[in-house]
């Protein structure tokens, strides 16, 4: 019965939920095997994204650079075919409601800035679509560009990835259909009781393996889930108690910590990356072994329907977030 319920009341919410545009179509029911609720509809299916602001001290070069990152989160209708936005026009799928999160990080090493951009696209439906159907990210520096892609396909994550390095260059590749770092950011907001725990098999994150020109392949990390009492980060509420999930890479001496609320919505609080800043581009290998990390902490957050605000006069919803590209508000 609860299940039913849920559903007519998800098939109730109007119109106009979608990110990126002003027409939409209704979510795609929720299967009672996900952790769905009055609450988390009402929570996802506003018509708004949440919005993060993080201070971002980002590990390059050896070094900690300044700068920000940008959480959104936000429910939208995608197809799992052709694995794009579902915006309507003639299309023979059904479409599927998923969690999206694009992260954006801004930052400057030296004289020039760095642009990294990644989005993630995990289906609500846990039942009917297990794992999330892609991954895309994107690194654009005053030297040029690179882009990777996820997409599951036929039970294995089909690769593509290009780069202006020569010893990168065009790339394809098939990996087994494991756990992705870059999802873990979803799972968590969606549910922290479905994170894997242990020795997982996992394929890490699109962003650190680019960073480090370290080809993607699925390798064993340790996974931790605890209370976090340490002095660093802080929940939007006071006295509300804080997670860490932690990834721990034996081979690559790579520790990943993501921080975040308890309670629903399990709003992220931020992250630490640490590994080592050696990186290798054919036979030759720059950087040191020296470890380093890198650290985002929640600034601010807020609901908003941001596709549509896109005016001069919008400029204040920037302000109340405090995002001015990258540094200090």
């Amino acid at each position: 019965m609860f299940a039913m319920r849920l559903f007519l009341l998800v098939l109730s919410l109007p119109i106009g939920l979608l990110a990126c545009s002003t027409k939409s179509e209704q979510p795609a029911a929720i299967m009672s095997s996900t952790p769905a609720s009055a609450e988390f509809t009402r929570y996802w299916y506003s018509g708004q994204a949440e919005l993060s602001r993080y201070q971002l001290l980002q590990n390059r070069y050896d070094d900690v650079h300044p700068g920000e990152a940008i959480l959104v989160f936000v429910t939208e209708d995608f197809l799992p075919g052709k694995q794009v936005k579902m915006e309507g026009g003639p299309t023979r799928e059904t479409s599927t409601s998923v969690l999206k999160m694009n992260q954006m990080r801004r930052f400057a090493t030296g004289i020039y800035d760095y642009s990294i951009n990644t989005s993630v696209f995990t289906p609500i439906s846990a039942g009917q679509f297990p794992r999330t159907l892609k991954v895309a990210t994107s690194v654009q520096d005053w030297c040029g560009q690179t882009y990777t892609q996820l997409n599951l396909r036929r039970n294995t994550y089909q690769l593509e990835a290009h780069s202006y390095f020569q010893q990168e260059a065009d790339q394809t590749d098939s990996l087994d259909a494991v756990v992705l770092e870059d999802e873990l950011w979803t799972r968590l907001r969606l549910d922290p009781k479905t994170l894997p725990l242990g020795d997982v098999r996992i394929i890490p994150g699109t962003v650190a393996s680019r960073l480090r020109h370290q080809p993607l392949h699925v390798e064993t990390a340790h996974a931790e889930l605890t209370r976090y009492n340490g002095p660093v980060f802080k929940p939007a509420q006071a006295g509300a108690a804080l997670q860490a999930y932690t990834l721990t890479y034996p081979a690559t001496n790579r520790t990943l910590r993501i921080v975040f609320e308890e309670a629903f919505p399990y709003l992220i609080a931020g992250w630490e990356d640490t590994y080592d800043g050696q990186m290798k581009l054919g036979n030759q290998t720059y950087g040191s072994s020296k470890l380093l990390t890198t650290r985002a902490i929640r600034t601010a957050t807020l609901k908003s329907d941001y596709w549509q605000r896109h005016t001069p006069a919008d400029s204040v919803l920037r302000q109340q977030l405090g995002t001015t590209g990258f540094g200090k508000p």
